[in-house]
């Protein structure tokens, strides 16, 4: 399962640092969930998927669909 973050990230032309602020995280700890080296907290995914208007389920590649439902 491929987290799609770092697509969603660059495509609203964000920086690592700005959404690691909007999760209250530092900007390393946000960079390891990108990479796959750490997992992405449920509550992390949530606000995500609110902050870029989709599913938590886009975010984390078990649909295609990225408008929610």
């Amino acid at each position: 399962m491929r987290l799609r973050i770092r697509d969603m990230r660059e495509d609203a032309d964000l920086t690592q640092r700005e959404v690691a602020e909007y999760l209250m995280c530092d900007q390393s700890l946000y960079s390891k969930y990108e990479r796959g080296e750490r997992d992405l907290p449920l509550a992390a995914a949530v606000q995500l998927a609110r902050f870029y208007h989709t599913s938590v389920d886009y975010l984390v590649g078990l649909t295609d669909q990225k408008e929610p439902s």
